[in-house]
């Protein structure tokens, strides 16, 4: 992109009306420099952050990730950029953006993988990412960042509204991949915590409730929601948050996935991250969980360390009428059953127990994405 078409894309993103947060790794950072260089960039940047090692990437989108290079991390570095970008701004949030970015670029020491670049951007009302492998050999280090930058420069154009080309410099041969989702008006409400829940293909109150990720949805899942309803007499309605105490907060791309995986299901679609925020939401519900979930709730670490707190918890999960029917899982290649745990007596109370005779399922959703 020509320095002169460069500047002036900048001043019109500058005078957009939008403010954004931006999050770059492995490449793309000088976007950083070019828009903080143009005159008005205040008006645009709230924030610009380089988490570039492991722990520092983690820390910025609040929990574990599967591969730093990956469209599904840039998208969840530009939700938690949106994120931030409301926390840090008291403006209309229709008018707010984050911005994510990871790539694997040419480097002094030889590269078995592809050179790539993914960016991603996240507002109120859609998801959108690209996505480009770059040939191998083709160019160096610089040529290759400045073409990251200006794909960032490009998506941050598009998420501020502003008319933008690609940069020619992409050819034929490294086509730029672009994939979208517009939310409908129910998601951005519950992303904006307008709204606590979404039903969908719900046919009444849920009564038994399977809590998940889902990512995917597997047998063990679907076997654990069998044994459920035949014990309870009563459908299982799966509830999926789109915010979790220990990832990354869903996006509409993400949302649109994995409700595709559970099409033979009642689900309830809810930012509730704690039992506490679920039981809230569908007092009176029986909660299947597995053992391991089971001795989350009981751990202290996710109270502070601080057990008064998590009594107070259990405490407020058995007010609204809740139970759990705990199915054991195998922990750290041992299987255990809730009995197997150390659990505070009110949470033991809460508590009903499925043998081992009547479930057991060696798998995960972790397991299987890295199997693919």
């Amino acid at each position: 992109m020509a320095a002169t078409n460069q500047h002036e894309l900048i001043e019109r993103i500058h005078t957009s009306g939008h403010g954004c947060v931006l999050a770059l790794t492995g490449g793309g950072s000088q976007a950083i420099a070019d828009l903080l260089t143009v005159p008005g960039a205040s008006s645009t940047v709230i924030e610009a952050v380089v988490p570039y090692a492991e722990p520092a990437l983690a820390e910025w989108l609040g929990g574990k990730f599967d591969q730093a290079c990956s469209e599904p991390t840039a998208r969840a570095m530009a939700m938690a950029a949106f994120e931030r970008a409301r926390r840090l701004s008291a403006a209309d949030p229709h008018t707010l953006c984050g911005l994510g970015a990871t790539a694997s670029l040419a480097t002094n020491r030889p590269k078995r993988g592809p050179h790539r670049a993914f960016v991603a951007w996240q507002s109120a009302d859609a998801t959108v990412s690209f996505m480009c492998d770059f040939i191998k050999g083709r160019r160096e280090r610089s040529e290759e960042e400045s073409l990251a930058t200006e794909l960032v420069l490009h998506a941050v154009a598009e998420a501020c509204g502003v008319n933008s080309k690609l940069p020619h410099e992409f050819s034929a041969e490294e086509p730029v991949a672009r994939r979208e989702k517009r939310a409908p008006a129910e998601w951005t409400e519950l992303l904006l915590g307008e709204r606590a829940s979404v039903d969908v293909r719900l046919k009444g109150p849920p009564r038994v409730i399977l809590s998940g990720a889902f990512n995917p949805l597997h047998a063990g899942h679907c076997r654990m929601a069998e044994v459920a309803s035949a014990r309870c007499d009563a459908p299982v309605t799966l509830e999926l948050s789109i915010a979790n105490v220990e990832k990354p907060t869903l996006d509409f791309l993400e949302i649109e996935a994995r409700l595709a995986g559970l099409a033979d299901f009642p689900v309830l679609l809810t930012r509730a991250a704690t039992f506490v925020e679920k039981a809230a939401l569908v007092p009176g519900a029986l909660f299947v969980v597995g053992a391991d979930t089971i001795a989350r709730i009981a751990d202290e670490k996710f109270y502070d360390g601080d057990y008064k707190k998590r009594d107070s918890a259990i405490a407020a999960i058995a007010a609204k009428g809740c139970r759990f029917l705990v199915f054991g899982r195998a922990v750290n290649d041992q299987f255990r059953l809730p009995s197997d745990l150390i659990l505070p007596s009110q949470l033991r109370d809460l508590c009903d127990e499925v043998t081992e005779s009547e479930f057991r399922q060696d798998i995960s959703s972790t397991e299987l994405r890295t199997e693919i």
